[in-house]
């Protein structure tokens, strides 16, 4: 259809006239139909095309007016029937105000000839609309965005015409003086309806061609596209007063007299400081502080290292002795772990809000090299937050992302944790992005660094408003994130803030940026800092005075010495200092330090009993399953009834138990409500009802903990960062994240790699997030086999050479790890291992390697014997048939862990060799059990000992087992290997290849001359 809407969104708009010629080249002879009729143009100055009417709107009236001519507005009634009569293009439409003379429908008919000079109006009011339009679309085009005057942003369209050309829209000089009508859909007239052309002109720069570009006409919701239309459209609505001015004067100060202070003390030390945008602390400040105004008591935050210190120092308020004495390399470290550099380090901070006089809490995630990795961390912790707080619309807690330019367009996650912001088990309800736009990448250029034409266009996917302002204008910067705050609160969407800066150093203090962008840093050399500048504007303007600018100077230089001179009398590093997620009281009972015992992780049968009821019923009435489901519950129900439970009902148990407790449980990952595997079911459906769901899992107890479970989108990195975020938040909650298949981890590697394995070493943050990772050979291919385990047990931080030497083994050994590994064998070892995660009296990371044939094996049940009170976790299950009754006589002992066990019995069994081979289970891998292995090797003084595995043998566990084994025996005998040989990819694709594999693999394990000739 070419109608004046689609005409004005294109990237040059026609005029009203060129429209017509376009219009007249379709226009039938004598139009009959809709479809003819719908080459006219439109009646009432085409503004129902404008302001959002469908075609189909107007083709509902054409056939209501054939049936009856009065069932439409007289203005359409005259448009529909001289466009029937002919008439030409532009003829069709006359103007209401002609129609009120109008009194028979002669002289209705009598107008198909138009005059001139309505024709001429009607298509000035059309220029001058899409004129407006223009601007609103894409008058940040040629918006004064860089501070330095080169930006190298490319737009593929043609730039914006505006005055003195207006002859582009139709328009000639003679026009700027005449009187418009303004349409509804902007706010540049204030009070006023009309205004000369010129002045409709001169407003529209002033709104959106200055130091502020606005991306908003993508957003498909008309109310907020009018919220902004107001907010920067309206004249004279971005005023300062002059305690406003000097606050942000004040702000300026500190910091850029920060950095200038670190860079005296400090000046070959790397801090990766804010030079070049400043005003990116005034601007953080006026977020929170609009946002405590609306209600907010909370702000979790998460930036990259470039301006951290800034950040904490003047928006945290971390004390600034903290911070300086980090620079002091002398200083030994009073915590256990590693530690980090002082850019990487996060901050936890209550203070009052003194534009507000109201209480907010600050908290800085701490973040790795990896710039955009803590997104999702801070989402999820700020979800978390909004749980425990009961905040369900974000009006309490929120949270506030830092990026760089260069990495918010070409890091992924960026785009992966955007998709989780309207999400109902992930939304945050808002997030306010903050772009420091520095126009480079380390040493590349957007041109080589993104296609499109800004670092912000990610954001458009989501309907985010994108707000660019110049960096060296503080009051537009303050002004674009007081409205960003107040759309955060207002429509708890997100929003981005890009501060088009640049970067005065080099990526960090030592580098030379001229070696790639002379032209740039010869530019950047001569430009005055943006605190000298607006100290200048309002010494002229009156607002300050020079000696009232160099005494604030001096009060926070003065502050900045003060701090300096306490921080040497530091002694020692306390990087618990800098924890950005404290759990007050988790860690203390009665003041105590909590003893390192694990109580019994048992239950009674009457809970037991009451869970396996509920997991095998639907506790809600008049609510149709699935066929199918109603099997798999009824089997459950039987288990129930003969005291056992397969792996789905014991994780039921585990969750259901923690949950009468207290316990809070958050499953996520992709289709855990059912199960990849179709075992698990926590979510029911009506099979007659749309969208009518059950959980009975929130059905067992009476004042029980929440039970969260939800699927998420096709995304492991950004959900498993969300996943760890909401772990931190709290120690008295579960919070697990399954893959769909373990080798799925990968896309979440770096989450793994910096966060879950070394975060307690390096920010002396504990997190006890729990992930499931299916693991097996069962002849699936090579993409559905592996979980991995190799990669999770080279990162263990355990010393292969060195039995420790340990009171309370078990628990102590816990705590010094840095996280569990785990592959349980049994449903009952998976219940304690879940349950011990809660009652231990710390939290480490558990990586549990779970089965995927074992789901339903026959074999692979447990009894509530194995479950009750009493019972525990179970590190190593010894062989307990016949081989362990008469050990001397045994001549091999294997150990393994996982799905093989299965194959092994199996095995020995059809051979007869229960009584000569022993076949032990290393259920938990690390910390590795050193003490009960030991315990079975001395067991079996006569017997060769094999480890024995699925995997490939540079794969799965044998690297990591082989020399601790060794260890556990003192190198007394050889530790023998039964397995897959080596090979690149986790598995064969063949499944003829996959059997032939095993057997060979079963035929080493129990061939007693198997290793002679090694030997």
């Amino acid at each position: 259809m070419l109608n004046l809407r689609t005409c004005a969104a294109k990237l040059r708009p026609l005029t009203a006239s060129q429209t017509v010629k376009t219009i007249s080249q379709h226009r039938p002879a004598a139009p009959r139909t809709f479809q003819q009729l719908r080459c006219y143009s439109a009646p009432v100055a085409a503004e129902p095309f404008l302001s959002g009417t469908s075609s189909n709107y107007v083709e509902e009236m054409y056939y209501a007016w054939l049936e009856n001519p009065k069932s439409v507005h007289k203005s359409w009634d005259i448009f529909f029937r001289n466009a029937n009569a002919g008439a030409a293009p532009g003829t069709a439409y006359q103007s209401p105000p002609l129609l009120t003379s109008l009194s028979t429908l002669s002289q209705a008919q009598s107008l198909v000839q138009a005059q001139p000079n309505v024709d001429k109006l009607v298509e000035d009011h059309l220029a001058v609309q899409s004129l407006i339009r223009a601007y609103q679309v894409r008058g940040h085009h040629i918006a004064k965005l860089d501070p330095l005057g080169i930006s190298c942003v490319n737009f593929d369209d043609a730039p914006l015409t505006v005055s003195p050309n207006v002859g582009f829209y139709g328009l000639d000089e003679s026009d700027l003086d005449k009187v418009f009508h303004l349409p509804t859909t902007t706010f540049i007239g204030g009070n006023e309806s009309a205004l000369p052309l010129r002045e409709i002109i001169r407003r529209l720069e002033m709104a959106y061609c200055q130091h502020i570009g606005v991306e908003f006409m993508f957003i498909n919701d008309l109310e907020q596209c009018q919220w902004i239309r107001q907010k920067f459209e309206t004249p004279g609505i971005m005023q300062f007063t002059n305690e406003e001015k000097r606050t942000l004067l004040a702000r300026l100060v500190r910091s850029t007299r920060f950095e200038e202070f670190l860079h005296r003390k400090w000046s070959s030390e790397k801090r990766f400081g804010l030079e070049g945008c400043e005003v990116l602390i005034p601007a953080l400040k006026t977020i929170i502080d609009k946002s405590s105004e609306k209600g907010v008591d909370y702000v979790i935050m998460g930036m990259p290292h470039r301006g951290r210190l800034n950040v904490l120092a003047n928006v945290i308020r971390k004390e600034l002795e903290q911070i300086f004495c980090q620079f002091d390399s002398k200083l030994e470290a009073a915590d256990e772990g590693s530690g980090d550099v002082k850019y990487h380090l996060g901050m936890y901070h209550r203070r009052i809000n003194r534009v507000t006089d109201r209480n907010i809490t600050l908290s800085l995630v701490a973040n790795p090299s990896h710039l955009e990795a803590a997104d999702p961390v801070v989402q999820g912790k700020t979800k978390a937050e909004q749980f425990y707080c009961g905040d369900t619309e974000g009006k309490k807690v929120m949270s506030i992302l830092l990026h760089g330019d260069a990495a918010f367009a070409g890091q992924g996650i960026v785009y992966e944790t955007f998709h989780l912001s309207d999400l109902p088990s992930y939304t945050t309800h808002g997030t306010v992005h903050v772009v420091v736009n520095n126009q480079i990448g380390f040493t590349t250029d957007p041109r080589m660094a993104r296609s499109s034409p800004y670092p912000t266009d990610v954001a458009r996917v989501v309907n985010a408003p994108i707000f660019h302002v110049n960096a060296d204008d503080p009051e537009a910067v303050v002004y674009v994130c007081n409205v960003a705050a107040e759309w955060r609160s207002t429509f708890h969407k997100d929003v981005v803030v890009d501060l088009v800066c640049y970067r005065r150093n080099g990526h960090n203090e030592m580098d030379e940026p001229m070696f790639t962008q002379p032209l740039m840093y010869k530019q950047i050399r001569k430009q005055k800092p943006v605190l000298q500048k607006y100290a200048e504007l309002l010494i002229s303007q009156g607002v300050v005075n020079q000696p009232e600018y160099e005494e604030e100077i001096a009060k926070y230089d003065k502050i900045c010495e003060e701090a300096h001179a306490r921080s040497k009398d530091e002694k020692i590093l306390h990087i618990k200092h800098w924890l950005d997620s404290p759990w007050p009281g988790f860690f203390t009972l009665d003041g105590q330090p909590r003893s390192m015992t694990c109580p019994s992780t048992g239950l009674n049968e009457e809970d037991l009993t009451h869970i396996g009821q509920v997991a095998s019923s639907v506790p809600v009435e008049d609510f149709t399953i699935h066929g199918g489901l109603s099997r798999i519950l009824k089997t459950r129900g039987e288990m129930v009834k003969n005291r056992t439970v397969d792996w789905a009902l014991a994780e039921y148990m585990a969750f259901g138990s923690l949950l009468k407790e207290g316990i809070h449980i958050r499953l996520s990952g992709q289709d855990v409500e059912r199960g990849t595997f179709s075992h698990r079911h926590h979510v029911l459906h009506d099979q007659n009802v749309d969208k009518r769901t059950c959980i009975p899992m929130n059905h067992l107890w009476p004042n029980q903990a929440p039970y969260t479970v939800c699927n998420s989108s096709l995304s492991e990195y950004g959900v498993l960062g969300f996943e760890l975020g909401f772990a931190m938040a709290s120690p008295n909650a579960l919070v697990l994240w399954e893959a769909q298949f373990g080798d799925f981890h990968n896309t979440a590697q770096c989450i793994i790699d910096q966060f879950i394995c070394p975060g307690q070493a390096k920010w002396v943050r504990q997190n006890g997030i729990v992930l499931l990772l299916p693991h097996g050979m069962e002849g699936m291919g090579p993409e559905h086999s592996s979980a991995r385990p190799e990669r999770f047990l080279q990162m263990c931080n355990d010393d292969p050479d060195v039995f420790p030497k340990l009171d309370d083994f078990d628990v102590r050994q816990l705590y010094e790890c840095n996280w569990i590994v785990v592959n349980c064998s049994t449903p009952a070892n998976f219940f304690h291992v879940l349950r011990r995660q809660i009652l231990l009296p710390f939290r480490k990371p558990l990586i549990i390697f779970t089965p995927k044939s074992l789901l339903r094996h026959p074999e692979a049940r447990s009894s509530f014997d194995d479950m009750l009170p009493g019972t525990h976790f179970l590190r190593v299950i010894p062989d307990s048939g016949p081989a362990a009754q008469n050990p001397e006589q045994v001549k091999r002992v294997l150990f393994c862990t996982g799905k093989v066990y299965y194959d092994l019995t199996r095995e020995r069994k059809a051979r007869q060799m229960e009584a000569d081979v022993a076949i032990t289970r290393v259920e938990q891998l690390s910390p590795f059990p050193f003490d009960l292995l030991q315990r079975e090797a001395q067991k079996y003084p006569a017997a060769e000992l094999v480890w024995c595995q699925e995997e490939h043998k540079n794969q799965g566990y044998y690297d990591y087992v082989k020399p601790r084994l060794r260890t556990t025996i003192n190198r007394a005998k050889p530790v023998w290997y039964a397995g897959r040989e080596p090979a690149a990819a986790p598995a064969t694709g063949n499944k003829k290849t996959h059997l032939t594999e095993l057997q060979r693999l079963l035929d080493t394990a129990f061939n007693l001359d198997a290793f002679k000739d090694l030997a």
